[in-house]
């Protein structure tokens, strides 16, 4: 296939062999390691009992190829689990079975999902206001003090770490000024609006910072466009500077930041870490520090292989969408 669909094709086929790939990893960089996988695996508080049930549901008697197979195709197939007096079945994408809450991993995680998603898209969407927005007034004013105190402001963004911006928020707007409520979760479909308003400080915690980079990218990328010559031949023949921004110089100038947008969106998956244990916000950020915490194996590779998909589907998305701005990058 030549053209768009082949693209799609070549970037769709390289996505499921990285993902694979990624899989491979983290069963050999988890499950290979030197000592007692079984107690590792189940966790400091287990019996010997219950460690040796473990060791027989991973295989661990038979070889690591053959562990991995079987990993596998509880990921596609599904799989089933003796949990003692019983066997379970753990439909898939079965990602194992927590030994520490006796829960199936694939379950608590749709259960922490939403969580995360809320936070990550919320934000996406005041980052991308916020950045794009300064960035383009900063190439329009530049030269300016505009365009300087902007740049100062960003520059400053970029430099400042989440969980500082968090505290600040929380000390002055929900301490100080009393304007919001220290966040609670609310589910969207329970409360759209006390979705939004206990959701507000943790979206401008991730977005101020994710805004300055965005704004940065942008600034960069209309300052490179609008010294193209299409846009000088524009000025020449007496079209306006708002009209060129707003209907030539902004759709060049936005492929990069396109293409930024869903590596972040990826990236912010497990990036928001920070912002839900600061906010105490039960998404996977949170779980996977209690899951670390108390050493519940299946739980932390089953954390790391969702936050890993989301990556590799989020690039992916990225090289399409990058192809629909400019076309030029079907050819490559």
């Amino acid at each position: 296939m030549s053209g768009f669909g082949g693209f799609v094709l070549r970037r769709a086929i390289g996505t499921v062999i990285t993902l694979l790939a990624i899989s491979v990893i983290i069963y050999v960089v988890f499950y290979a390691t030197p000592g007692n996988v079984a107690q590792i695996t189940c966790g400091p508080r287990c019996s010997p009992e219950q460690v040796h049930q473990v060791a027989q549901q991973l295989r661990l008697d038979d070889p690591l190829y053959l562990r991995y197979w079987h990993f596998l195709q509880g990921i596609l197939l599904g799989t089933d689990y003796s949990t003692g007096t019983s066997v379970e079945h753990c439909a898939a994408p079965c990602l194992g079975q927590s030994y520490q809450g006796d829960q199936q991993v694939t379950k608590l995680i749709l259960s922490k999902l939403p969580v995360s998603l809320s936070l990550v898209f919320g934000a996406m969407v005041l980052w991308l206001i916020l950045g794009v927005g300064t960035g383009i007034l900063s190439a329009w004013r530049r030269g300016r003090f505009t365009e300087r105190l902007l740049t100062g402001i960003t520059l400053a963004g970029v430099a400042t770490p989440v969980f500082v911006i968090g505290l600040v928020l929380m000390i002055v707007v929900c301490g100080q000024l009393e304007l919001l409520p220290f966040p609670q979760y609310v589910s969207l479909t329970d409360d759209p609006e006390q979705w939004a308003w206990n959701l507000l400080l943790p979206w401008l915690s991730l977005a101020l910072i994710e805004a300055a980079t965005f704004a940065r990218l942008t600034r960069a990328s209309m300052l490179e466009t609008l010294a193209e010559d299409h846009i000088r031949t524009f000025r020449a023949y007496g079209v306006g500077e708002r009209s060129i921004i707003g209907r030539h110089a902004l759709r060049g100038a936005l492929a990069p930041v396109i293409a930024l947008n869903a590596n972040n969106v990826g990236s912010a998956v497990g990036g928001a870490v920070l912002t839900e244990t600061l906010f105490g916000l039960p998404g996977i950020g949170q779980e996977l520090v209690h899951a670390v915490n108390v050493v519940d194996l299946p739980v932390v590779v089953g954390m790391v292989l969702v936050i890993g998909f989301f990556v590799v589907i989020a690039n992916a998305v990225a090289d399409v969408l990058y192809a629909v701005a400019d076309r030029r990058v079907v050819l490559a």
